[in-house]
């Protein structure tokens, strides 16, 4: 027995140690600056962005002022876009299934009022990562489907490369809003109606993949071969001229072009849509070993994110501006933001020199720090070109965005704060031209923190707090009042309840909350303190409840398990994980 305690002890002691060592590297790896001393605030307009650990949007201007928020119970799966008068569209991760999942769509008015909330999760389908809106009102959604086993094996997949009994190629979907929570599919591509494979012969889709660029190796994926999310595409975007998709298939190391002109039955097959070519792809870049034209030394990309044409009347419109993380890139570590010209004529149409790759063999610009591995983002990440002919650019994991001008200078940046400097990370940026938000609305309620109990004894006191802010116009007045209503457990003492003439000079105001715990034992309590404006019924925050009385208290590992929750209240995936095998270590004690 002693000789067990002892080694639990030592396990123990390397646990902290292990925990201190990541804290370090957090605190190293996340500036704490809001902006560079040298930065001048050259953009005029405004940043809009979801902070991937977090449920609220953020709307900044160049000085990294809050111009206003929208709160959600989501966190975000994963892209925000602006749709224009103070009304964005926000993915919203209802499933936790692999990086960047989703599930649904909701369209956000300025007030908060959500006046579109799909859903697409169900069925074996989930949206993920980027969506698209379209000129004409509909979205555009990256969404996984599932295919069993033995459909993959049938397909021509490897089965030594299929993990479990699920493969989950990618598709696109067009949504027709039709409804507050309804909308009609009126369009879709599959990539599973455009593979080839020359691994069986007896199987669906063989032939010499060299000779059929349009097509999709499906047994191609690098460094992902044995991924259920075999493509992983992170990344759309639409061209209003050519009326074509561009994607960012991850695990490719490629980006793809397909035709959106064609009817969801000719997306299907081979012919139709204005090029002839059905659904097949009229181009492809980054990787030509993907389609058997070229080798290790020809690739461009590597695990890129933020894949976007430059818009029309912008310095290089037409080109295609990449996010390239550049992961396992032999010069080293390190990420660029890289623009190519496309061969491309006026018509939309691609050239292909027979037995060749496509080109272009090398970019028209491309920015890298100095030193290369100064900026480095291993996921995530976005780069914008503005309409001066600088390019913005969103450093995901570092929640940096900063801009550089043509000659690669870094003019002006900001260090995301959101929703802790710790956990700080972006998936991407979306920038609005300073003559289109509205005025922020005056005064504007934001609230922060969350109320976690763990291992309370029945009919316990305990007690934790949370701030309460105006973030609205200079001199505005804010007067809110907590509603409790919807928890109908313990006995609560609020104090603060209500306030009234809160102005954003105030900063943070503090509200204690003191609790007695229900008499159940080994019980889960959890639910909502909802914080309102009492001038304004839309603007409100939530602060999220929970509280657990189990059997046996040990007092020394409350702290520990209230840290925990807290941390699965941000929605933190990797560091709860982490902390909740460090919990049942504990237990042994």
């Amino acid at each position: 027995m002693k000789h067990n305690n002892k080694y639990k002890v030592i396990i123990f002691l390397i646990l902290l140690i292990m925990i201190g060592t990541s804290f370090v590297h957090v605190s190293l790896s996340k500036s704490l600056s809001y902006l560079d001393e040298q930065g001048g605030g050259t953009i005029n307009g405004q940043i809009l962005f979801s902070p991937l650990y977090g449920t609220t949007t953020y709307l900044i201007d160049n000085t990294g002022a809050i111009n206003h928020t929208w709160s959600s119970s989501y966190t975000p799966g994963a892209a925000t876009y602006w749709l224009g008068e103070g009304t964005i569209l926000r993915t919203i991760r209802t499933v936790i299934s692999g990086g960047g999942s989703g599930g649904g769509i909701q369209k956000i008015l300025w007030d908060g009022t959500i006046v579109w909330d799909f859903r697409y999760n169900t069925d074996g389908y989930l949206t993920h990562h980027d969506i698209k809106p379209l000129p004409n009102g509909n979205v555009l959604m990256i969404a996984w489907e599932t295919k069993t086993r033995a459909e993959a094996i049938a397909a021509g997949r490897n089965p030594n490369n299929i993990p479990g009994n699920k493969f989950m190629p990618d598709h696109i979907i067009e949504v027709k809003p039709t409804g507050l929570t309804s909308g009609d599919i009126v369009w879709e591509w599959h990539v599973w109606d455009h593979l080839i494979q020359d691994y069986d012969p007896s199987k669906d889709n063989y032939g010499v993949v060299g000779d059929h660029p349009e097509l999709v190796d499906i047994n191609f994926g690098t460094f992902y071969m044995s991924s259920t999310d075999w493509l992983h595409s992170n990344s759309i975007d639409y061209n209003v001229e050519f009326d074509q998709i561009l994607l960012s298939v991850h695990n490719f190391n490629e980006i793809w072009v397909i035709d959106h002109s064609t009817t969801t039955e000719e997306a299907a097959g081979h012919t139709g849509g204005n090029y002839g070519k059905g659904g097949d792809l009229l181009y492809r870049w980054g990787n030509p070993r993907a389609y058997d034209a070229g080798t290790a030394s020809d690739q461009k990309l590597f695990f890129q994110h933020g894949t976007s044409w430059i818009k029309p009347g912008y310095p290089g419109e037409g080109n295609i501006l990449v996010f390239d993380n550049g992961n396992n890139r032999p010069s080293g570590q390190y990420s660029t933001v890289d623009e190519f010209t496309p061969p491309v004529d006026s018509n939309g149409e691609y050239y292909l020199e027979p037995g060749s790759a496509y080109g272009p063999e090398d970019y028209t610009w491309s920015y890298t720090a100095n030193p290369p591995n100064s900026f480095y983002s291993h996921y995530c990440g976005d780069a914008l070109r503005l309409k001066d002919g600088d390019t913005l650019i969103c450093n995901g994991v570092a929640g940096k965005f900063f801009e550089v001008t043509p000659e690669k200078d870094i003019v002006w940046q900001y260090v995301n704060q959101y929703p802790m400097p710790s956990m700080n990370d972006v998936f991407k940026i979306d920038y609005i031209p300073p003559e289109e938000p509205p005025q922020p609305d005056t005064p504007d309620l934001y609230c922060s923190g969350s109320l976690s109990w763990i291992k309370v004894k029945p009919g316990e006191t305990v007690v934790d707090s949370f701030q309460v802010q105006n973030i609205g116009d200079e001199g505005s007045i804010l007067n809110w009042t907590i509603n409790a209503s919807s928890i109908t457990w313990g006995t609560w003492s609020i104090n603060p309840a209500s306030g009234k003439n809160l102005t954003p000079e105030d900063g943070q105001m503090t509200v204690q909350v003191s609790v007695i715990a229900p008499n159940e034992t080994k019980s889960v309590f959890q639910g909502q303190l909802r914080v309102e404006n009492i001038d304004n019924s839309s603007d409100f925050g939530l602060i999220p409840v929970f509280l657990r009385t189990p059997k046996n208290i040990y007092v020394f590992h409350r702290p520990i398990y209230q840290f925990i929750v807290k941390f699965k209240n941000l929605y933190s995936e990797k560091i709860y994980y982490f902390f909740k095998t460090l919990s049942l270590v504990l237990l042994m004690f």
